[in-house]
């Protein structure tokens, strides 16, 4: 299953140096696939051939960018099958997950972006002028390989709606999926050069896509630590920066919550994606007189987990994506024990039914305090975190004790209660009573979590300038 070429003005094309970096199937930890690893010639082959489609481009009608998106969206799916089994091959996302979700959810970004682009008014009156939106340019997208369409879809289907040209560099752990997504976009018949996709890894490939002057925005998916070296290489040609970071999310269970139903959601949720998911509710909060029972239903939430082949449909939780993801968490895990946190379910070393594949036991820790590592570090693991709290103001306190502000999340039989918390946890999303993804409403995050936002209209403008027009008469 070798993809050896990149996608570059308009077609499939050689890397300008032979280098190929093997694909592994975190299951089985066996190689299936190869691709190239692109290098600094092959960004400014792309840029190039983005910047000289960008005028044209960018000039092109609502109505002929509407009729991209929607061959977009038609070639999806008819390919969503076939996206949902690749991302669970390279990335081990159990395959309904991946159908249900990780595919699904990536298909809807492109439906969102050309339901905004529709109705979205480009010019209005304002003052003695008119205010225009116009496409900021080419834009160079970097994405992770936790929700390898999802990121990219989010990025790639706004940029496309707006009249941005792309440069699109997919996660090399996980990049087989946008690779079958950069055909779908081949047969939907843009112009050559408005989507460009180069594989490689960060410190290549991406390096030379934040510091090329040819790109006038680069929007970031992955760790705080990368994002600051993006923005730092970013910042000598003065780019727009866009960041979805790191995450550290809390999920405050107050005390007048179905405390059991609140419980088991909440371990669920923390392990969605098997854990591999940077808003996902690491640090449960519970009220101090409500530890035993609150273990209780974690431990029967984890009994109900079936880890497992990730092909075979009954799985629920398939492997980490990586050796180095796995030796992360068991590092993590072993951190907590040391520490002195009480294991409540799982704990370090591979499931016993599992002889390979990188398994980790879906675990829970309780008597966690704030300046445990399991408390402050992304874990990225089926890991959680119980924390006892004595007040409402205390909880809120633990919560915003984080330098991430990704995500949080309020318990509560008073939905106004529960809103008034909302309202003072420091994070750029806050999910109340287990409410579910909206791809219409803003996400991103406060604090080292990043800086802009994604998804519908707010994630559409990212990637507009303001012009103000004067002594246009009216």
């Amino acid at each position: 299953m070798d993809k050896l070429k990149f996608y570059i003005d308009g077609a499939w094309v050689e890397p300008a140096e032979p280098r190929t970096l093997g694909i592994v199937n975190p299951a089985t930890e066996e190689t299936f696939a190869r691709i190239s690893l692109g290098s600094a010639a092959d960004v400014d082959r792309a840029a190039k051939a983005a910047r000289r489609a960008f005028p044209i481009y960018a000039d092109s009608s609502v109505e002929r960018r509407l009729s991209y998106l929607n061959r977009i969206i038609d070639g999806f799916r008819a390919r969503l099958p076939e996206l949902a089994r690749m991302m669970t091959l390279e990335m081990g996302s159990p395959i309904t997950f991946s159908t249900e979700r990780q595919a699904t959810v990536a298909l809807f970004h492109f439906e969102e972006a050309a339901r905004v682009l529709a109705d979205y008014a480009f010019e209005t009156r304002m003052g003695v002028g008119i205010v225009r939106r116009e496409p900021i340019g080419v834009c160079g997208l970097i994405t992770p390989w936790n929700w390898p369409l999802n990121q990219v879809a989010s990025k790639v289907a706004p940029a496309l709606a707006t009249g941005c040209t792309v440069v699109l560099k997919p996660s090399e752990i996980a990049p087989l999926s946008s690779m079958l997504l950069a055909e779908i976009i081949d047969e939907a018949g843009l112009p050559a050069g408005v989507f460009n996709l180069v594989n490689g890894d960060g410190p290549t490939v991406g390096e030379a896509i934040a510091g090329h002057r040819e790109i006038d925005m680069v929007s970031f998916t992955g760790s705080t630590s990368a994002g600051i070296k993006v923005a730092k290489l970013a910042a000598d040609t003065v780019k727009r920066v866009a960041q979805e970071l790191g995450g550290k999310s809390a999920n405050i269970i107050l005390a007048d919550a179905d405390l059991k139903a609140s419980v088991i959601s909440g371990v669920h949720a923390c392990y969605t994606n098997g854990g591999q998911n940077c808003q996902s509710p690491t640090r449960m909060l519970i009220h101090r007189s409500q530890r035993n029972a609150a273990l209780e239903a974690a431990r029967s939430a984890v009994d109900t987990i079936r880890l497992g082949d990730p092909l075979d449909p009954a799985s629920t939780m398939g492997p980490l994506v990586s050796q180095a993801q796995f030796d992360k968490v068991q590092g993590l895990i072993q951190a907590g024990i040391d520490e002195g946190a009480t294991l409540v379910a799982g704990g370090p070393g591979r499931p016993a039914e599992l002889n390979r594949g990188y398994y980790v036991r879906p675990t829970v820790f309780a008597d966690v305090t704030p300046e445990m590592r399991i408390a402050r570090e992304e874990i990225f693991g089926p890991v959680l975190s119980i924390i006892s709290y004595e007040t409402e103001e205390e909880a809120i306190e633990i919560a915003n004790d984080t330098p991430f502000g990704l995500a949080g999340f309020v318990q509560s039989k008073d939905p106004e209660r529960a809103r008034k918390v909302a309202n003072r946890i420091r994070a750029g999303r806050v999910y109340l009573n287990g409410a579910g993804f909206d791809r219409s409403l803003p996400f991103g995050g406060y604090k080292q979590s990043g800086n802009g936002r994604e998804f519908g209209l707010f994630g559409f403008e990212e990637y507009l300038e303001v012009k103000a027009v004067l002594g246009y008469p009216g």
